[in-house]
């Protein structure tokens, strides 16, 4: 009886090997479904943070030297509890079919990558973090085609009333209006700039974490081996801390390409001809100088870095929820 009680104290824990769980081992059907239901979970806790700094990214000069909390009660004094979710029914609806596109590329390809780089003269972190970092670039680049035109309606609806937007009444008129007029191509503004960095930054915040998780096992004293194994606290701990880590990198480096493209994305009175790359960063530079491109970068460091810890850590549930059965 002694025994048996120790063994039902003990927390279950996992080898350390079974802590990363590649494509061949999952159910795609249940991977999926519950991907969409825990990832629609996670966007709404974050979905705040990106109105707000979209706000302080698109909005004249007094709201940019505004710190991220003054222009979430602005908004909330504004407009409500509604005003902090703006665009989150397109987003959460609009991003389920991309969202499979992006997860499917991005497990097949880092599978693909680790087993092509297996045998290689390399340390293992440096090949894990080739596999993830491939696998990011891969999938951002395959997912922009869908995800461009979602972001160009979601971001417009986050920035109803800010001088310079359109006035839109929902998704569609949105669509309506951009088409209208700028033709097919309105929807996808930006998407050059947007697959010129996100996709180096999707590998640059993979590629993190794969090394990071990996490094941090290791200095913890674990190996590949079945006789220590890593409790599921740790594991989640571990994970976290890996993505935290991958989500404060990446924004750090990418706030100022991502103030420029939700810019080009949103505002319209440009003057003559059609918004442009250069248009956008020489506005932005005359009206703040360059700490302007760094416009929002409290909210969107918050973001990444929630996004990074939360993201990984459903989506390694995820991953572990939807593994074959025996």
């Amino acid at each position: 009886m002694a025994l048996e009680a120790a063994d039902a104290a003990t927390p279950p824990q996992l080898a350390l090997a079974d802590t990363d769980v590649n494509w061949d081992r999952l159910d795609k059907t249940r991977f999926h479904v519950i991907g969409a239901i825990l990832f629609t979970m996670q966007s709404a806790l974050i979905h705040p943070t990106a109105v707000v700094k979209t706000r302080m990214q698109v909005a004249g000069s007094d709201i940019f030297r505004m710190n991220g909390l003054s222009v979430f009660r602005h908004i909330i004094r504004s407009d409500g509890i509604p005003g902090i979710f703006r665009g989150f029914a397109t987003s959460a609806i609009g991003s389920l079919p991309g969202r499979v596109l992006a997860l499917t590329s991005l497990e097949m390809s880092k599978d693909m990558t680790l087993k092509y780089t297996k045998g290689l003269d390399m340390p293992e972190a440096t090949r894990i973090g080739i596999a993830n970092g491939v696998a990011g670039m891969v999938s951002n680049l395959l997912s922009c085609v869908y995800f461009v035109p979602l972001d160009v309606v979601c971001q417009r609806l986050m920035v109803q009333g800010v001088p310079g937007t359109t006035i839109c009444n929902g998704p569609f008129d949105v669509v309506r209006k951009v088409i209208r007029a700028e033709g097919f191509r309105g929807l996808y503004r930006g998407f050059g700039l947007t697959a010129t960095y996100q996709s180096p930054a999707s590998a640059l915040w993979w590629g993190s974490y794969g090394s990071a998780q990996h490094m941090i096992w290791r200095s913890l004293g674990y190996s590949d081996d079945m006789e220590k194994k890593p409790s599921h606290v740790e594991l989640v701990s571990v994970q976290a801390t890996a993505g935290m880590v991958a989500g404060a990198c990446s924004s750090l480096i990418t706030t100022p390409i991502d103030t420029v493209k939700t810019r080009l994305q949103v505002i319209d009175n440009y003057g003559v001809g059609r918004p442009s790359i250069m248009k956008t960063a020489k506005t932005l530079l005359k009206e703040d100088g360059w700490i302007g491109f760094y416009r929002g970068f409290g909210p969107r460091f918050l973001n990444m870095s929630f996004y990074g810890t939360t993201m990984i850590v459903t989506y390694e549930l995820i991953k572990r929820l939807s593994v074959k059965q025996a």
